[in-house]
């Protein structure tokens, strides 16, 4: 079975685990700090603070933007849940927003109506959440000028987009998580994503206020600064001064991390490059007609964390049939060893949202989109015969059930 995704692991990655278990730090220490550094550099933020996963990468960024108890937030409907669970995390209300089916990203035209219904409301959002949607960058300006205007923050969830880059207004090119344009972005580091820690995360941010407050909340909200402490009763003193988490990530996890940090640029290209092999493909005639990857922004560069196919609806087609059809493909691809993915099924769809009273709205973007959409496997170490053998897969299940 050939998966949607999964990690490369090499020798040196090995080697590198090998090489902190026989040092004196497992948990955190140096070469967290290291891994923070590392991350730094790649994204263009003057800070990273590491993780245990970016679900929690979220929930801190979201308490580091001031979101509390009655607040709102607003974030993509097509997303994974901790997109908007991070709002419910710090207190808040998230308020989901349609995209354009075309992309699966969050439509500008919609937040502007949800963004103004809550400041008519007299409830303008604390922060706004744009989601990276499958590896390219949302667009951070557009979201940004409708932030400002009703003074919220911005959190960038770029756990697709490690590595990705956008073309500012401008003209200067952008990386994904470099905060140019946000408040916050945060990163993950699971299996599937770009590089991997085994579970992870990251916020990076170019506030030096915020960064040392996501410190504190890293770790139970304790401090030794001496600057900081409201007394000192001897060099093993501390203070929790506020409420936070045990939300570390490890050296031995970081020591996976760095090694693989040096490997971003040709994970990357090879995604890029089983990208364009896959879009050369489904350019051709018998697949044109049926099913169109997914769009890309204007003015972005993909990392391609996932290849997204949608199914074309057909004239007079409900969404219902669709939805049908891409079941159809689902099961006929496992059945020929490959193994594709949903992402996602709609934020307003989950229970717990409908029963919270969270899924207002009218949602047809993120309903199109959903029907037909599939993911096809996207990993770094896929050989060109993987690629060529997802396609006559799918090309065999169309025939078939068309």
């Amino acid at each position: 079975m050939i998966p949607y995704g999964r990690q490369l692991i090499e020798e040196d990655d090995i080697a590198a685990v090998v090489e902190q278990l026989r040092s004196d730090w497992l948990t955190q220490g140096p070469t967290v700090a290291r891994f923070e550094e590392a991350l730094c550099e790649l994204t263009g933020a003057r800070y990273a603070v590491a993780v245990s996963s970016g679900t929690a990468a979220l929930h801190l960024a979201a308490l580091a933007a001031g979101v509390r108890s009655g607040d709102t937030g607003v974030t993509s409907d097509v997303t994974f849940v901790a997109s908007a669970n991070c709002i419910r995390y710090a207190g808040g209300s998230p308020r989901l927003v349609d995209v354009d089916p075309r992309t699966g990203h969050i439509s500008l035209e919609a937040l502007r109506k949800v963004v103004a219904e809550l400041k008519g409301q007299g409830k303008p959002p604390k922060v706004i959440v744009p989601v990276d949607f499958s590896g390219s960058a949302a667009d951070l300006e557009g979201v940004r000028a409708i932030a400002d205007s009703v003074g919220a923050a911005v959190i960038e969830d770029a756990a697709h987009s490690l590595g990705a880059t956008y073309t500012a207004r401008d003209g200067a090119t952008r990386r994904a998580a470099s905060c140019t344009h946000t408040q916050f972005a945060i990163l993950s580091f699971h299996p599937v994503k770009h590089i991997t820690t085994g579970e992870g995360g990251a916020i990076c941010t170019n506030d030096e206020g915020a960064y040392r407050t996501l410190l504190e909340l890293r770790t139970h909200g304790i401090t030794k600064d001496p600057a900081k402490l409201k007394q000192v009763d001897g060099p093993w003193y501390y203070e929790q001064q506020s409420l936070g988490f045990h939300y570390r990530l490890t050296d031995l996890q970081c020591a996976l991390g760095l090694s693989q940090a040096k490997k971003l640029g040709r994970f990357v290209a090879r995604r890029r490059a089983i990208a364009a092999r896959y879009d050369r493909a489904f350019s051709e005639a018998g697949f044109s007609s049926a099913l169109r990857p997914l769009g890309q922004p204007p003015a972005t560069v993909s990392s391609y964390h996932l290849y997204v196919i949608g199914l074309v609806q057909r004239a007079g087609e409900t969404l219902t049939q669709v939805a049908a059809r891409r079941r159809a493909l689902y099961d006929g691809l496992r059945e020929r060893g490959v193994g594709p993915q949903v992402h996602y099924i709609p934020v307003h769809r989950q229970p717990d949202f409908v029963t919270a009273g969270l899924s207002q709205g009218e949602f047809p973007g993120a309903d199109t989109y959903y029907a037909g959409c599939l993911s096809l496997p996207m990993f770094p170490g896929m050989t060109d015969g993987d690629v060529d053998r997802v396609v006559d897969a799918v090309g065999s299940v169309l025939q078939k059930t068309s």
